[in-house]
């Protein structure tokens, strides 16, 4: 029987490598949630909280992540396990792999239905039907598409076909072309989108309210939900980058993989808080609005301002970008295991990945209208009023991501030979190898724990 290490594929150049895990990190946590997670957890201060804990904490996860996966060069389920062996341990170690394969696959039920939503939005932005409406309309508008069952699905699939496409094209021929051509539109687009928030919208309001320093607003809250941002942003945890690392070849270094993720994310998100807030204090906007703040609140900017068509399409088209190579890469874990241990072929690995997802995204998107009134997990205290889409969304992000990120920091910050440690992070200094290996001992943990308790109350 053929090694599934020798099957696996590799990236054609450290520049595809970087490339291809931005694209998976850099998404709509980036672009969609931080902002309104920011507007309704302290402006400033969740910023700063929000940009130590990439730093301090993601990066180093990220590391460890790359490491087992270009070590043992095994699909997710596997990787830790493989590792764990070498070192004396046990295989029981792949609980953090198969983890993760679960977590991420959940998320992407409700992930790829929110996708959806910008996909859809790019449409009714570049079709003229938001243009001139007032914000009660726009509201009616955002009510009336959270209830049709049918329009939900349409833009569903039509979104979810765009990431079987690119995950049947392989690792060459799909991820990294997908990740090349992604790159510069995403930044194109949020630059012009920045410039022009900050031409024609309420700059100084804005930027204060993101960057004044206000250290007197950090409070417990404030971090765990920073720190949690962290975790949603990089996707540590959700064996994307356990996959990815599998495909990295010896050369590149790991240590600065990660810190080029964490500094995209920051660069992004930067950009999107200087495209949002500007217009929402231009329109006496609530920056504390949740998930409205771009349904309805940004959208009723757009339908009122000069040029809003133009520039409401063109953000909701960078929110369609954002969304899709996050989304291929929380498929690429389950379609590595069906390809490496199942023998399945990657175009069928990619179309069975995508509709086993469709059926519970399917649920997830009935749950804002026909099944509103079901909460599937209604007997536990903490999901009593939770319905199938929060139960996707919560569960992976808040148990899974964290448990699975708790024993990666565990296993290769205390566990496994340093010899692996070494050989894995040889690309880089010894003074970045003891500070990755203390941050995974020490802070990494011990935040995790926190938010996981936390997240229990």
């Amino acid at each position: 029987m053929p090694d599934p290490k020798d099957s696996a594929p590799l990236w054609s150049s450290r520049s595809a490598f970087y490339l291809a895990t931005v694209g998976a990190a850099v998404g709509l946590g980036s672009i969609w949630r931080l902002p309104y997670l920011a507007g309704s957890s302290g402006g400033s201060a969740f910023v700063l909280v929000f940009t130590v804990a990439c730093l301090v904490i993601a990066a180093p996860l990220l590391v460890a992540e790359f490491l087992l996966g270009r070590h043992s060069r095994l699909s997710p389920p596997y990787a830790a396990g493989a590792v764990a062996i070498e070192s004396g341990l046990s295989r029981r170690w792949n609980l953090i792999g198969v983890l993760g394969t679960v977590a991420v696959f959940a998320m992407m039920c409700s992930y790829t239905v929110v996708a959806s939503w910008v996909l859809a939005y790019s449409w009714k932005c570049a079709s003229g039907k938001l243009a001139g409406l007032t914000r009660l309309e726009v509201a009616q508008v955002w009510r009336n598409f959270l209830a049709s069952p049918l329009e939900m699905a349409a833009w569903h699939i039509a979104f979810l076909v765009g990431v079987a496409v690119i995950l049947g094209r392989g690792v060459s021929r799909g991820i990294e072309v997908a990740a090349k051509l992604r790159a510069p539109i995403l930044l194109l687009l949020l630059v012009v989108l920045a410039a022009y928030s900050l031409a024609t919208g309420d700059a100084r309001a804005g930027i204060r309210f993101a960057f004044a320093p206000n250290l007197a607003a950090i409070t417990p809250a404030v971090v765990l939900a920073a720190i949690g941002q962290a975790f949603y942003a990089t996707g540590v945890g959700a064996a994307m980058m356990l996959a990815y690392g599998s495909y990295v070849a010896k050369g590149a270094s790991l240590v600065r993989a990660a810190f080029i993720i964490s500094g995209s994310i920051l660069l992004v998100s930067l950009l999107a808080t200087l495209t949002i807030f500007p217009l929402v204090f231009r329109y006496g906007m609530n920056p504390a609005q949740g998930p409205e703040l771009v349904f309805i609140v940004l959208a009723t900017g757009f339908a009122e301002m000069p040029g809003g068509q133009l520039v409401g399409t063109l953000f909701f088209v960078l929110l369609v970008v954002a969304a899709l190579t996050p989304s291929v890469a929380g498929f690429e874990p389950a379609v590595a295991w069906m390809q490496q241990n199942r023998g399945i072929s990657r175009a069928r690995a990619a179309a069975l990945a995508v509709f086993a997802a469709w059926l519970p995204g399917v649920a997830a998107a009935l749950s804002f209208n026909r099944w509103a009134g079901w909460h599937p997990l209604g007997w536990f205290p903490t999901f009593k009023d939770s319905t199938v889409f929060d139960v996707l969304d919560f569960v992976p992000a808040n148990l899974l991501l964290p448990v699975g990120a708790f024993a990666t920091s565990l296993l290769v910050g205390w566990r496994i030979s340093r010899a692996i440690v070494d050989a894995e992070l040889g690309e880089t200094t010894p003074i970045a190898r003891q500070w990755c290996i203390w941050a995974l001992r020490y802070p990494c943990p011990l935040a995790i724990g926190v938010v996981f308790a936390v997240s229990l109350w």
